[in-house]
């Protein structure tokens, strides 16, 4: 492969999320590089098809000499299963809050409010589950929270391409807006008295805050929330992307009961 002068900085990798992006938002895609004598599969041939519609540009190389431009996202000095493509794309559009806010609807709606996750892996599993739940966004802030990098694209599958990212200064300044456009803020505290099954989800706009590991959502912002819900656990509790997904499919169940 000749020396390219590419930044490696936006890029996918994996069957699906690049199957995603090319599909959903051929635009975002720069370049597509295929591992060399690869044998395609469906979903390269998917990939391939779609990069000739768009005039992608393809290239076929040795998928391996990109590891070291992934490193510092996995955490690993193994090479990663790039499962035979990746694709140099532009950075990510965040949406923006005071246009989400403003959306008319005659719907309720739901979204997921991140305070300080910062495992890529966990917000990539986040992401997933939003987008196959239909939420209508996630809000993360600004510091001591996850980009999207290549492993967040990874793990969601795509997903990112279906869920709407918010970024903001200030969690708490953005909670104090939509408490006044009457929505209703659901903080998972492992303290709390109620289970997360204990209160409705139903018939009102939602915002559900779910913080960090080990730390948990913020004072300050448990204390500007309406309900306060856990998961109720024998051991230790969940990791965050597994309580997004209990808490979320739960508010799902409740929301299309008859």
């Amino acid at each position: 492969m000749e020396k390219s002068s590419e930044k490696f900085n936006n890029y996918i990798y994996g069957k699906n999320s690049v199957l995603e992006t090319v599909s959903q938002n051929p635009k975002r895609i720069n370049k597509i590089f295929f591992s060399e004598h690869i044998n395609f599969d469906n979903r390269l041939k998917k990939i391939k098809e779609i990069a000739d519609e768009n005039s992608i540009q393809i290239q076929f190389t040795n998928l391996n000499k990109f590891n070291k431009y992934f490193q510092d996202d996995t955490k690993k000095s193994q090479n990663i299963n790039f499962q035979g493509v990746i694709a140099s794309v532009s950075p990510v559009e965040y949406a923006d809050f005071n246009e989400f806010l403003n959306k008319k609807t005659d719907k309720f709606r739901k979204i997921v409010i991140l305070d300080g996750v910062e495992d890529p892996h966990n917000f990539g599993a986040i992401l997933r589950t939003l987008a196959a739940a239909s939420y209508n966004a996630v809000i993360i802030p600004k510091h001591r929270s996850c980009p999207v990098t290549p492993t967040v694209e990874k793990t969601s599958s795509g997903a990112i391409n279906y869920i709407p990212i918010i970024k903001t200064n200030s969690l708490s300044g953005v909670i104090d807006i939509l408490k006044k456009n009457d929505w209703w803020i659901i903080a998972a505290d492992g303290q709390s008295k109620d289970n997360y099954f204990d209160i409705s989800y139903r018939d009102m706009n939602f915002a559900i805050i779910l913080g960090a590991e080990g730390e948990g959502v913020s004072k300050t912002l448990l204390n500007k929330s309406d309900f306060r819900v856990k998961i109720p656990c024998a051991i230790e509790s969940l990791n965050v992307s597994a309580t997004c997904a209990v808490i979320v499919y739960e508010s799902i169940r409740q929301i299309h009961q008859k």
